[in-house]
């Protein structure tokens, strides 16, 4: 079971409700931005369970640009420097297939740590030879809600990738998983590991409240409500996984 988190308390109930590890961001409102050495710093002093840290410059698409790669090499070199236990990222070319330059560039600088390509896959052209190219590449793992809007909507894709990885590399199910579908999504898919955010909102410790004024975009979350990995909705999620593999033929 892998936590999305982007705050060092998300970090700490995520261990302590059972994760076996975390991927740390920032920004997941966006889906998910690389996050800050020093957030990466206190949240290795905080947690043993493995952190992988999302490489991704900015919101949006996943073509870059020659500056935003850069970005993304630098971030690598740093963060590995600073205990970064994996990484996570992905990258693709203007027509929807796995760019095998950029993304073969990223994955020399991440050795010997494993990687994960991230939903960026959900954004290809032809999801089973995008597979194949990144099983040949090297990559531990990919992240995927079937190239669809949820991981429950994309079950019957998922599934067929499940079959079709022959073992070569991980699929994990993430995108919209809850208490509520997880137990369809695990049996239905085959899959062997999930990801999900677990999270609560909690409300602000702030008494004084200018409601006239937001920090983000008129969509953004609430000013005053911040949403925190639940350690207790972990413990209810690992509980139905488990239940729900062991019931699998």
């Amino acid at each position: 079971m892998e936590v999305c988190i982007d705050l060092v308390e998300s970090a700490v109930n995520a261990e302590s409700g059972g994760a076996s590890r975390v991927e740390l961001c920032s920004n997941l409102a966006e889906g998910g931005t690389t996050p800050s050495l020093g957030l990466l710093r206190i949240v290795k002093r905080k947690v043993n369970i493995p952190v992988y840290v999302m490489i991704r410059p900015r919101g949006g698409d996943f073509a870059y640009s020659e500056d935003e790669f850069d970005v993304m090499r630098e971030d690598i070199i740093v963060l590995k420097e600073s205990g970064a236990d994996g990484f996570v990222f992905g990258i693709l070319t203007q027509a929807g297939s796995i760019d095998r330059e950029r993304n073969n560039e990223l994955l020399e600088l991440a050795k010997p740590l494993p990687v994960t390509f991230h939903r960026a896959f959900d954004m290809v052209r032809d999801p089973f030879q995008a597979l194949d190219t990144l099983a040949s590449m090297g990559f531990s793992r990919v992240l995927t809600s079937g190239l669809d809007s949820t991981a429950l909507e994309g079950l019957p894709l998922i599934k067929q990738l499940v079959i079709h990885a022959k073992g070569r590399i991980t699929i994990v199910p993430g995108g919209g998983i809850t208490e509520r579908n997880l137990e369809r999504i695990v049996q239905g898919s085959g899959a062997v590991e999930f990801h999900c955010s677990a999270r609560s909102s909690r409300e602000s410790i702030m008494s004084y409240r200018n409601t006239h004024v937001s920090m983000g975009a008129s969509y953004g979350p609430p000013e005053f409500s911040t949403k925190i990995a639940d350690s207790e909705r972990i413990e209810a999620l690992l509980a139905i996984a488990k239940t729900a593999w062991s019931e699998i033929p």
